[in-house]
C-alpha cells in the first residue's frame, strides 16, 4: 500500500512468545488486510520454533512481514517498545498493536479508519473470544464508578455517544496509535515487562492530552484469561488475581508506579490495604501477601530487577 494524504502507511505491530499456533492464525488474518502496509513482527526468544518459522515465512504473497527475534524475552512491555520503535523507523503513520493471542474482526480496521483524525488513541471494543456476548477486560464508563461485562452495556452506554465510548481504550489489542502521538509521549516502558504497561501508555497519552477512545462496532477477540475482576468484599469490588506468580509479582509492582505517578500516595495506600485484605480474607495466601510486599516494596523503590527470578 503507497502512503497518499488518504491512504497513511499503517504497520501492525504484533508481539509474540511460544505461541505459534496462534501466530500463525493472527498473522494469515493481517497478511490478507489490504489497509496496512507491512507486519512488524517481535518474537521474545521463543523456545518453540517461531524464530525459525518466522525466517522462513516473510517472504510469499500478502502483506509483507518484518520480523525481529529478540536475543532475551524482554515481555511484553519490551517487545512493544521495540515493536513500536521499529514502526515509526519504518514510516509508520499509524501503528496497529496488538498481541499474538488475539485476532480482528474482519472489518474492524476499516471502521477504525473511519475515525482517523478524530482520535489519537483509538481501538476496538475486545470481546472475549469463549464468549463474544461478553467484554474480555471489564471497563468503567466514563464518569462513573459501575464496571460493565457485558458487551450489550458497552453497547447500550456507546449508542448515545456516536457509536464510541470517549476516554476508554484497551490498550495493545488493536489498538491505533498515531505517529505524532509517539513522537510526544514516548514507547511503552519497556523495564515493566508486563502488566500494567498498557495502562501506563494510556496513562500517558491521557496526560498529554491525546483524543482516545473505543470504537465499540469494531471487534477485537482475545481468550479471557486468569481471574481478572475476583469479585472481593461481598461483591462490592474486584481484584486482577491471577494463578501466575510472575503476572502478579510486575502487577503489584507497576501498579504501585502508575498509581504513585499518576494518581498519588492516597491511591497506592488503597490498593495496598485491597491487596492485603484479598489474600488475607478472599483468597487466603501467606505466600501471596509474601510476594504482594515483594513487588510493593520494589514498585516503591522503582527496582525493575525482581522479575528476572521467575524467568529461570
Amino acid at each position: 500500500m503507497t502512503p497518499t494524504p488518504d491512504a497513511p502507511r499503517i504497520v501492525a505491530v504484533v508481539v509474540t512468545f511460544n505461541r505459534l499456533a496462534l501466530l500463525q492464525r493472527l498473522l494469515g488474518v493481517l497478511r490478507a488486510t489490504p489497509q496496512l502496509a507491512e507486519v512488524v513482527v517481535v518474537d521474545n526468544a521463543s523456545t518453540d520454533g517461531t524464530g525459525e518459522w518466522l525466517a522462513a515465512a516473510t517472504g510469499g504473497d500478502g502483506v509483507p512481514v518484518h520480523a525481529v527475534t529478540l536475543t532475551a524475552n524482554l515481555g511484553g512491555a519490551g517487545g512493544f517498545h521495540e515493536g513500536l520503535r521499529l514502526a515509526m523507523e519504518r514510516g509508520a503513520d499509524l501503528a496497529w498493536l496488538m498481541d499474538d493471542d488475539g485476532v480482528p474482526v474482519d472489518g474492524s480496521l476499516d471502521l477504525l479508519l473511519q475515525h482517523r483524525g478524530e482520535f489519537d488513541f483509538w481501538g476496538p471494543a475486545v470481546l472475549a473470544e469463549q464468549d463474544p456476548d461478553r467484554l474480555c477486560f471489564p471497563i468503567r464508563l466514563p464518569g462513573r464508578a459501575q464496571v460493565v461485562h457485558a458487551m450489550a452495556d458497552a453497547e447500550a452506554e456507546a449508542a448515545t455517544h456516536d457509536g464510541l465510548l470517549h476516554d476508554i481504550v484497551i490498550p495493545f489489542n488493536g489498538v491505533l496509535v498515531t505517529r505524532e502521538l509517539v513522537e510526544r509521549i514516548g514507547l511503552p516502558r519497556e523495564e515493566f515487562f508486563i502488566w500494567g504497561d498498557d495502562h501506563e501508555y494510556r496513562l500517558r497519552a491521557e496526560k498529554a492530552g491525546a483524543r482516545i477512545a473505543t470504537v465499540v462496532a469494531a471487534h477485537f477477540l482475545h481468550p479471557a484469561t486468569d481471574d481478572l475482576g475476583t469479585p472481593m468484599l461481598f461483591g462490592r469490588t474486584t481484584y486482577n488475581h491471577t494463578p501466575s506468580d510472575l503476572k502478579h509479582y510486575c502487577m503489584a509492582r507497576n501498579n504501585v508506579v502508575n498509581l504513585r505517578d499518576y494518581r498519588g500516595w492516597v491511591f497506592v495506600l488503597a490498593f495496598v490495604l485491597k491487596t492485603v485484605w484479598f489474600y488475607a480474607f478472599t483468597r487466603p495466601s501467606a505466600h501471596r501477601l509474601r510476594l504482594s510486599a515483594q513487588g510493593i516494596g520494589a514498585g516503591v523503590r522503582n527496582d525493575f530487577s525482581g522479575h528476572r527470578r521467575f524467568l529461570q
